[in-house]
């Protein structure tokens, strides 16, 4: 088993993208389930986990429900929903293989993890062992992280917390995010290095921030993600050139092995043949 803990799948056919303001992905950037298997397939990946975009379906989560169910347990998956949802939605969620949700400061700012509804919100999903997945830029984890980990959630952190490479590992969020890493309070995500990198690939400005969250979270608390398929990006990249800076950040097929299966698995409850 190896699993790609970040992407994204569209099928505006079946599922129109939700009509609030936000950026609807043309075409060229778009995939569907179908294709996100080939290319999982392509590269030696058995398994995977789909976030629901926030700005093309937001809290309409049919097209990740449908993609869930044609990939036959292949996936895992994590949804947006208001502060409001009703258990039995959740339950209806998790059934068809949800594991947890997914908070946005970029969009939102510090609404989800500071008013009252939210927190009750993060209160239900802690008490069902959800992940609340967590998408922000790095100056607001000051704040958020010390939150979460007061409530107790399984927090995972996207993107590497997006530091801004400029302001160099002593910038307050990102000395926030490996301080959470040191306490054990949580996880973090190797993905997207181009949504925070200053350079092009292979994004070499990147590794000082990964070699730093590696040294907290250890391998033990890390997952690894594609951020398939890399919408809203100002250069072209693919899979491949995303895999091969995996190997570079771990370089040890054993620490490699954690990272796409041992902890992946803890996490996200994937289950394979050999258990």
């Amino acid at each position: 088993m190896q699993v790609d803990s970040h992407a994204h799948v569209f099928d505006v056919a079946r599922f129109p993208y939700a009509s609030s303001p936000g950026y609807k992905p043309p075409p060229q950037e778009a995939g569907t389930v179908d294709q996100f298997l080939a290319v999982l397939d392509a590269h030696g990946f058995t398994h995977g986990v789909v976030v629901n975009p926030t700005t093309s379906y937001g809290t309409d989560n049919r097209c990740l429900l449908d993609a869930l169910n044609r990939a036959q347990g292949r996936l895992k998956g994590i949804a947006l929903v208001d502060p409001g949802v009703t258990d039995r939605e959740l339950d209806d969620l998790g059934a068809a293989g949800v594991v947890g949700i997914r908070l946005n400061l970029v969009y939102h700012g510090l609404t989800p993890v500071s008013e009252a509804a939210h927190l009750r919100l993060l209160e239900r999903l802690r008490e069902r062992g959800w992940i609340v997945e967590v998408y922000t830029t790095a100056d607001k984890l000051e704040f958020a992280l010390p939150v979460l980990r007061d409530l107790g959630v399984t927090a995972l952190v996207d993107h590497c917390g997006k530091p801004d490479p400029s302001m160099g590992l002593d910038q307050a969020g990102f000395r926030a995010l490996v301080e959470f890493g040191r306490l054990g309070a949580g996880w973090v995500k190797l993905s997207g290095p181009f949504r925070f990198s200053q350079e092009p690939w292979p994004h070499l400005d990147a590794d000082p921030f990964v070699e730093a969250l590696i040294r907290a979270f250890t391998p033990k608390r890390i997952v690894w993600g594609s951020d398939w398929p890399f919408i809203q990006i100002d250069t072209r990249t693919d899979y491949g050139p995303i895999v091969q800076c995996l190997h570079r950040w771990v370089p040890d097929a054993e620490d490699r092995r954690q990272v796409l299966t041992m902890s992946p698995k803890q996490l996200f409850g994937f289950v394979d043949a050999d258990g």
